[in-house]
């Protein structure tokens, strides 16, 4: 069983940056590949970025991609969002999420765990 609790969330201009936080709870942090989804009003959750166990790679949605960073601290129990550049877009809740199994990583399916979700909304 893992815990997730998402934090960092808040208002920012376009153009902007914000850093997310997720805490996980547990000793086996590291066995989980670790992502990031976004829910807009309206819309359908959506992949944001991935994380494996290590850290040594990662993958983006087209529409952050070069806006966006996703990194891990196994140590700290924590995986990271960095956003920059945004976009009123970009306004949404987002989510971390683990995963077991890590197949499948860019669907909501594939995660096991859920966070709670933390509002980001970027004014125009």
């Amino acid at each position: 069983q893992v815990q997730l609790v998402e934090s960092g969330g808040g208002l920012v201009q376009a153009g902007g940056s914000l850093g997310l936080s997720c805490a996980a709870s547990g000793r086996t942090f590291s066995s989980y590949v670790m992502g990031w989804f976004r829910q807009a009003p309206g819309k359908e959750r959506e992949f944001v970025a991935h994380i494996n166990w290590s850290g040594s790679s990662t993958s983006y949605a087209d529409s952050v991609k070069g806006r966006f960073t996703i990194s891990r601290d196994n140590a700290k129990n924590t995986v990271y969002l960095q956003m920059n550049s945004l976009k009123p877009e970009d306004t949404a809740v987002y989510y971390c999420a683990a995963s077991r199994h890590g197949v499948g990583i860019t669907t909501k399916g594939a995660y096991d765990y859920w966070g709670q979700g933390t509002q980001v909304t970027v004014s125009s």
